[in-house]
């Protein structure tokens, strides 16, 4: 089937309309011809589906349709990432989906459906592991597929064009342990002293360390004795009125001081602490995330030190200005998918916390 270019599409003749859209859903009809998006005429020259001509070229039997490697050059020339949209929509299409263009990049209908039959299931943005993502299209993107109740899709493409593809969406989730409704402080919890000792507070009142620790998991025991907490919790517990931050010579820390002696020590420390409260609203334990490279490690319950289940996420803290770099987001992607863990991401919007869960998926 002859085809030639025209502006920013492929015009396929009438001969073309039954064969390659009523069957295989490529292009859209349009006053008995198809018009084809560079990436689908692409595909089907890789098919040797159709021959692609120039625009305005006449056809003749001495006439040479444009090769692949000339299309994809051309359309590469007029189109931002072509060649990488080319790799993930070649990709899609061997793995048995119907594609087709969409306000992201493409969206994708499930296996078995097709366009007429099912709804697309799939937005899909295709991006380049070198290209910085602000978190702001992120949410962007996001939202475009949300408003119209389909899954979200970054495929990366490598500079070896290897995809890995991410879900990516929000979260609302409510943990076990205590909670908003349920305070998970006994009644005779009392005030007690902690100290802050340079970059830890410590706890030293044995039977207050081991109700703060064996009922609540806030803290590490240092011995029999003494209680180490992170200055994360050690703010939490005094916003709560359950301890009060001394220095090494006995002087009240103000709370204020605090947060700046802090801030210096961990630089994301106020950010950490709006969202490890809002996290203990929900009903998760946090815990610090550093052996994985993250702010915190959430757990969904806990009995005792004992029997302390598996944590279910790993959990980041950024800002609305945060940048994602590819590289390093595929990283924690892979190390939480590794240790059976969700990817997530917190940061404050207005007057609440938004969660956005990352996650590495096989199509």
């Amino acid at each position: 089937m002859i085809a030639h270019i025209q502006g920013d599409s492929v015009v396929a003749g009438p001969d073309a309309v039954k064969p390659l859209y009523e069957t295989g859903y490529f292009g859209r009809p349009k006053d008995d011809r198809l018009y084809l998006r560079f990436v689908e005429a692409a595909y089907l020259l890789y098919k040797k589906k159709i021959e692609i001509y120039a625009e305005g070229q006449k056809v003749s039997k001495k006439s040479v349709p444009m090769s692949l490697d000339n299309f994809i050059r051309f359309a590469a020339s007029k189109e931002d990432l072509f060649e990488l949209k080319y790799i993930v929509y070649k990709d899609l299409k061997e793995r048995g989906y119907y594609v087709q263009s969409s306000v992201t990049d493409f969206r994708v209908y499930p296996r078995g459906g097709h366009p007429g039959k099912t709804s697309a299931k799939i937005f899909v943005s295709v991006r380049s592991e070198r290209m910085p993502l602000q978190l702001s299209e992120l949410l962007m993107m996001m939202r475009n597929a949300e408003s119209v109740r389909k899954d979200f899709i970054l495929a990366i493409v490598d500079e070896e064009s290897d995809i890995t593809f991410y879900t990516a969406g929000h979260m609302d989730a409510v943990g076990t342990f205590g909670g908003e409704k349920d305070s998970p402080y006994p009644e005779d919890t009392e005030m007690t002293d902690a100290y802050f000792m340079k970059e830890r507070v410590i706890v030293s009142d044995a039977a207050f360390s081991e109700k703060l620790y064996g009922k609540h998991f806030f803290g590490r025991p240092l011995d029999e004795q003494r209680l180490q907490l992170s200055l994360v919790e050690a703010l939490y517990l005094a916003d709560e009125g359950l301890i009060r931050i001394r220095e090494l010579d006995g002087r009240l820390t103000g709370r204020e001081e605090f947060i700046e002696r802090a801030s210096k020590i961990e630089p994301e420390f106020e950010r950490k602490v709006t969202v490890y409260k809002d996290l203990k609203k929900r009903g998760f334990v946090p815990k610090t995330g550093f052996k994985f490279g993250t702010h915190f490690r959430i757990y969904n319950n806990f009995e005792s030190p004992d029997k302390v289940p598996h944590s279910v996420a790993l959990l980041h803290v950024i800002g609305r200005d945060h940048v994602f770099i590819l590289p390093q987001t595929s990283g924690a992607s892979r190390l939480s998918n590794s240790v059976r863990k969700k990817m997530i991401y917190a940061f404050e919007t207005g007057d609440r916390i938004e969660y956005i869960d990352l996650e590495r998926v096989k199509m």
